[in-house]
């Protein structure tokens, strides 16, 4: 429904409260199955990343030694809380879990990560899960859409709407009636926070960013179980976020047909291990160098026509200090697709200061684009102008990425990709992932969720 209620915060907390397995479509219960397997790679490959290892060490330290509910990196159990605290900030490490485009949102990793602590804690079913992520995935992908694209320019989207994600998510498990989770939206929505600046410094925020967010909201929803009080308005109101956060809030993003409009079929599967942002130019560039069978040393000049969001992010880094700084580099990216004809997890860890690489990332410069810009975020559109040493100039461009909704992974792509993850991290052995992938296939009719490592 779209509704012109005064009160969409209400109206969003009543739908995910209400939410039934019966009235989610049979599609979006298969790509709900999609994300969540896809999700579970990401975090398998984070299993020895050193930021996600302090995380984990600070939830043993101050978490119970033993609990319901796994952290997937280490096969470790402990109290909900924690198990979504650094599940949720393995999730994100290496820049491959899903992204909506509209809403600028990683919904897996402060959706999933909680979800799954708070169902193995209760002994919920695998339908009662996959509700939940459904609901987790409807209310963020909507609250982001409803900060708009001046909230993006400085909060990190998936830190801040990811606090009422992570509640809703939580808050279906644990079937809070409307009002409860109206207010854990009020709890969540207050906790939110996430800023771009740690970009700058090659810092570990992000990580943090979503172990809070997860972690809070699943807190937000425990709390409002327990008749804990939150803001009623605490997105639309005088004082809310949307005034605090943004300039272009639109409240009728919260509502925006609700019950019709599956928000979650919209995401997107990532395909580079990299910020979202690169993948429309990568794919660009990575089919004019196909089409025209050129080597890197053939290229004078890459320009990438961008939208505005992709300079605010990736315009911070120039010559990148770490890894994960480096896939926040648009040039870094394209050097690595143009030496190497891909941009994956091998190929930044070994290439993303190579001599090749770094003398065509000096190559490289963003352009802002009038349509690439007006599109987006609704259209990720790919524009590269690529200029040879032989004094040609060639054009790219690609309308849907590789893992948009119309240009999505198979089942089979989705599969290999997680084994890949998996194995990068040694989060799990072969056998393990394939058993995994089948739990997932079978989770709707699992009586009980249990624990999916050990």
């Amino acid at each position: 429904m779209t509704t012109s209620s005064n009160h969409p915060s209400r109206d969003l907390a009543t739908f995910a409260a209400q939410l039934k397995l019966a009235d989610i479509p049979a599609p979006v219960l298969r790509r709900t199955e999609d994300l969540m397997l896809d999700w579970l790679g990401s975090v398998l490959a984070a299993r020895t990343a050193r930021p996600v290892r302090s995380i984990e060490r600070f939830a043993q330290t101050m978490g119970p030694a033993e609990g319901p509910s796994e952290m997937l990196t280490s096969r470790r159990t402990t109290s909900p809380v924690f198990a979504a605290l650094v599940n949720a900030a393995a999730s994100h490490y290496v820049e491959q879990d899903d992204v909506h485009n509209g809403s600028v949102f990683h919904p897996a990793a402060v959706v999933i990560a909680p979800a799954l602590a708070v169902a193995q804690s209760i002994g919920a079913s695998g339908a009662q899960l996959l509700t939940a992520v459904v609901a987790g995935y409807e209310v963020g992908i909507r609250v982001g859409e409803f900060l708009g694209r001046s909230h993006y320019k400085t909060f990190h989207t998936t830190a801040t709407a990811g606090t009422l994600a992570a509640a809703a998510a939580v808050g279906r498990l644990l079937e809070l009636a409307p009002q409860q989770m109206l207010h854990a939206f009020g709890s969540a929505g207050t906790q939110s926070a996430g800023v771009w600046e740690f970009l700058r410094d090659a810092a570990d925020s992000k990580q943090l960013h979503c172990a809070h967010a997860a972690a809070s909201g699943l807190m937000s929803a425990y709390l409002a179980q327990d008749g804990f009080t939150g803001a009623a308005k605490v997105l639309e109101g005088a004082q809310g976020l949307g005034v605090g956060m943004s300039s272009d809030a639109d409240p009728a993003r919260l509502t925006d047909r609700l019950g019709t409009r599956w928000a979650l079929a919209e995401t997107s599967f990532k395909y580079h291990a990299s910020c979202r942002h690169t993948h429309p130019a990568a794919d660009a560039l990575l089919q004019v160098m196909s089409e025209h069978q050129l080597a890197h040393g053939d290229v004078a000049r890459v320009t990438a026509h961008v939208h505005q969001g992709a300079i605010d992010v990736l315009g911070r880094v120039t010559v990148p200090a770490t890894v994960h700084q480096g896939k926040f580099s648009m040039g870094t990216v394209l050097g690595l697709i143009a030496v190497h004809g891909r941009a994956g997890l091998g190929e930044f860890d070994r290439d993303f200061l190579a001599p090749e690489v770094a003398t065509f990332r000096d190559k490289v410069a963003m352009e802002l684009d009038a349509e690439v810009d007006t599109a987006y975020p609704a259209r990720w559109i790919g524009k590269v102008s690529v200029q040879t040493r032989d004094g040609r100039t060639l054009a790219g461009r690609v309308d849907e990425p590789k893992g948009d909704p119309g240009n999505s992974l198979s089942r089979a792509e989705i599969e290999d990709k997680m084994q890949r993850l998996a194995h990068y991290g040694e989060g799990a052995t072969a056998d393990e992932a394939k058993a995994l992938c089948q739990r997932i296939w079978q989770l709707e009719s699992a009586p009980r969720v249990g624990r999916w490592l050990g």
